[in-house]
């Protein structure tokens, strides 16, 4: 998925000379072949993250397209008011890139883990949010984020899971996108590295729909209702916190438009005790497949599906 990011990247500076590459002090391996080709295209704005979406702000007042570069630990958190006051307040066009997104960074500890970029950013007005789960999804966003003229925040995860899609899809603001069809009682809602596991889960339970969702702001009411529509139980699986991410925006709608149980899967609100591999720390916070199928199961009995 880095390399679709790159190479979706790479694509859309040499089509626009006004996209500037802003990053702060990352990426050196992944932008090799972007500073090489577009030097006057690349700048490093050093570890200093609020001043860099300052810089950007600047650059998109100029007319210039910034994509702004950082771990997703610290953009969009350490900047949270910069992007409110700098960026969104006056609705420029600056992309922010979020890598390692949820606990990928699992050995530097919870200062490098972010599972709460989506919390924050989903009560700031004019932004937009994205989360893709495989390559294909990567290089539609991109495309989603470079013609739209306002905010965005494209948080990337873990990226080497394997392709859910066989080819780019169709990317719309707040739909939702089709993976598996079924009109059992379960659907699966999941967004970026859990959409993977969302699939291999609902072979388990005959008859259930898989669905993705890229854009987490905006989620558009009718889309999501038409989905969940059909189904008895909506199972939200993100590598974020439960509290204001993809499940909590999907109970939101539904509370008002279509009551359902919706069984929200994500990090607890919690902060990871231990440092250790990325499959360690997915166990810890009960993301594994053993940990989310335990889950499914203990929510349907209480809410029974038969």
């Amino acid at each position: 998925m880095r390399n679709a990011f790159s190479s979706a990247l790479i694509a859309a500076a040499q089509a626009d000379e006004r996209i500037l590459l802003v990053t702060g002090d990352h990426g050196y391996a992944l932008f090799d072949e972007f500073r090489h080709r577009f030097p006057k295209q690349y700048i490093n704005a050093g570890i200093a993250e609020q001043n860099m979406v300052g810089v950007a702000a600047g650059l998109a007042k100029s007319g210039f397209r910034p994509v702004v570069y950082a771990l997703s630990a610290f953009i969009p958190i350490r900047v949270l008011e910069q992007i409110k006051l700098d960026v969104c307040c006056e609705e420029l066009p600056v992309l922010f890139i979020g890598d390692g997104a949820g606990v990928v960074y699992s050995t530097l500890g919870v200062s490098h883990q972010s599972t709460e970029d989506v919390a924050a950013l989903r009560a700031l007005p004019q932004v937009r949010i994205l989360s893709p789960a495989d390559a294909h999804e990567m290089k539609a966003a991109m495309e989603l984020a470079f013609a739209t003229p306002a905010p965005v925040y494209l948080r990337m995860g873990k990226s080497d899971l394997g392709q859910v899609h066989s080819s780019p899809p169709k990317l719309e603001w707040g739909r939702l996108l089709p993976v598996r069809s079924g009109n059992g009682p379960l659907v699966f809602i999941a967004t970026g590295s859990m959409l993977n596991l969302a699939v291999k889960l609902a072979e388990e339970w005959p008859g259930s729909a898989v669905w993705s969702a890229p854009s987490l702001k905006p989620l558009d009411t009718g889309s999501l209702v038409s989905v969940c529509r059909p189904h008895r139980v909506v199972v939200t699986l993100e590598e974020h916190n439960v509290i204001g991410g993809l499940g909590g925006a999907v109970a939101e709608i539904l509370s008002q438009e279509h009551p359902l149980p919706v069984c929200r899967i994500g990090v607890p609100d919690q902060y990871s005790e231990l440092c250790g591999s990325y499959s360690y720390l997915m166990r810890e916070h009960g993301l594994d497949l053993n940990s989310v199928r335990a889950q499914v199961h203990a929510f349907t009995k209480k809410h029974p599906v038969a």
